[in-house]
């Protein structure tokens, strides 16, 4: 039994880390892309489009945060 619930943590660590990673804000808005998808799609508004610009949106904000908080590293060689 105690196998099953440490494989059972394992998974959902992984699962958190993979889906929210280092930018949780993303993971919201694409979650709440999904249910406005979903939302708008009962309504009869074709809303197929939302997930991936949103998505694309997201990407670009998190990698420029991403460089503005964190300077450049100097790589291995150079002087």
């Amino acid at each position: 039994m105690r196998m099953v619930v440490a494989a059972a943590i394992g998974i959902a660590r992984f699962i958190y880390r993979f889906i929210v990673g280092d930018d949780w804000t993303v993971a919201l808005v694409l979650l709440l892309a999904l249910a406005a998808t979903g939302v708008l799609v009962t309504h009869g508004i074709s809303a197929w489009w939302l997930v991936p610009l949103l998505a694309i949106v997201m990407t670009g904000i998190s990698l420029r945060r991403s460089a503005l908080h964190d300077p450049p590293r100097p790589t291995s060689g150079t002087n």
